[in-house]
Parts: structure tokens; C-alpha cells; sequence
């Protein structure tokens, strides 16, 4: 891996405040959890301290050679999971639709029947023993990352009667400062259960919604192994990628 490819430290500077009218409220009765972990007090506005808004710095000598590599960092020799492999792709940009060097994405999902290797796991679907579920990569200079994997599943959730999670992939980033430790969720392209899901439809913006479904990119597929799907993430800005753990701004 490249030495050149690196986490550099940024500038101080003041985070971006958030379009709220393009994120979801907090309270949203219909997504149960939302109810306890919404906020009973008005907000209030802090200034980011200076560990917050300098960063953590990563090198790839934090990376394993498979780390990027689901189909394989988990499975026995010679053995492979179950499921549909594919490439998920983009950049993770700043506000201005620059490219972030250096930034740690991590990744985890479902396997393909919609189970995930956890111990409080309560989906009776099969585990797979050559499936971990969870990788990460660096941005390269051009804020470009990819890694390969095997399409997630649905699962049903005790929100409802009869919920169901989509398919998707979690995504944490580590951009140029700890404020930017940022969780969001990649849908793909197709999955009627998208529009039904009660999370999703704590989103007020179709707009938004959309910016999470990842398209189907044929022109990057491996032939007769893997198809390829893009999803850009945008760190910071009015019109930044929907991230869970950030209402207040990024």
C-alpha cells in the first residue's frame, strides 16, 4: 500500500450546521426507539473544542492485506461465503465536492439471508461460517475507496407487526477531525423495501432518501464474479450525506 496515502491533519475551523428541513426529526413515534432517545430539553449550540475539530491521524500500517476484502477476511481456506459478490465503490468528498485523502472507512452488514454475526443476534436465518461481515479501507488521494463483499439480505425488526429492514451496509468514517466520526447507512437500487421501512420514513426529503441508495454501476462490475455498485459519501455541508449520529452538523 502506498506510504503517500495518508490521514493528514487539518486546519481548525467551525463545523457546517446541518439543513434540518432535509433531516429527519428526532421524535418520530412510528420508529419506536426514537421515542426515549429523543431529546426532552430545547438544543443548545457548543463550540467545537480543539480535540474535536483536529484530527486523528491513520496510516495503512493499521490495515490487514484482506481488510477491504469481505468475500475472503473471514473465510476458511479455500471456502467462500454465500451470496451474491459484489464491489461497492465512491469517494468521500468535503463540502465543495473535493475529494478527503486519508479518511478510515469501516464497514459492517448483514450476511446474505439478513443475519449479523453478533451475539445478541435474535433472526433465526442461518449464520455463515465464512462470512465475518465487518471491513475497512483509507481513502486514496482522490478520496476514492472501494471494497468487496456479499450482498446483504432483509431481516424482519420488533419495531412493528411486520417490519423489515432493507438490504444496506453501515458506514462509519473518520474524516480530518474526531467532530467527523460519522455512521450512515447505504441502500441499493430496486429494493421496494426502501420505501417501507419506518427509519427511512423518518426522512422528510425524497431527495435525501435517494442520496443514500446506492445505483448499480455495470461499467465497474468484475465479469461473470461481481456486480459493482457507487456509493459517494459527502462529509460536511448543507447538503451532506444523512449521517445517524449528527443532527446537529458536521
Amino acid at each position: 500500500m502506498p506510504e503517500s496515502i495518508r490521514n493528514d491533519q487539518s486546519p481548525a475551523g467551525a463545523n457546517f450546521p446541518r439543513d434540518r428541513s432535509w433531516h429527519p426529526p428526532a421524535f418520530t413515534p412510528w420508529y419506536k426507539t426514537s421515542v426515549p432517545r429523543s431529546p426532552k430539553q430545547a438544543l443548545i449550540s457548543l463550540d467545537g473544542t480543539v480535540s474535536e475539530i483536529t484530527g486523528p491521524v491513520f496510516g495503512h500500517n493499521m490495515l490487514g492485506e484482506l481488510d477491504n476484502d469481505l468475500v475472503r477476511n473471514f473465510a476458511k481456506p479455500g471456502e467462500s461465503p454465500i451470496g451474491q459478490r459484489i464491489i461497492v465503490h465512491g469517494r468521500v468528498l468535503d463540502e465543495n465536492g473535493r475529494g478527503v485523502a486519508g479518511a478510515l472507512v469501516e464497514f459492517w452488514q448483514a450476511n446474505a439471508g439478513g443475519r449479523y454475526r453478533h451475539k445478541k443476534e435474535t433472526y433465526l436465518a442461518p449464520l455463515d461460517p465464512n462470512f465475518g461481515g465487518c471491513g475497512r479501507t483509507i481513502t486514496a488521494e482522490d478520496g476514492f475507496y472501494s471494497f468487496r463483499t456479499i450482498k446483504p439480505g432483509p431481516y424482519p425488526w420488533p419495531n412493528g407487526v411486520n417490519d423489515w429492514r432493507p438490504a444496506h451496509i453501515h458506514f462509519s468514517v473518520f474524516g480530518h477531525s474526531f467532530s467527523q466520526r460519522l455512521i450512515t447507512q447505504m441502500y441499493f437500487e430496486g429494493d421496494p423495501l426502501i420505501w417501507q421501512c419506518p427509519i427511512v420514513k423518518t426522512i422528510p426529503s425524497r431527495e435525501a432518501i435517494e442520496s443514500l441508495i446506492a445505483p448499480l454501476d455495470m461499467a465497474n462490475t468484475i465479469p461473470m464474479d461481481a456486480r459493482a455498485y457507487k456509493f459517494d459519501i459527502v462529509l460536511r455541508g448543507r447538503r451532506s450525506t444523512l449521517f445517524e449520529n449528527r443532527m446537529e452538523g458536521n
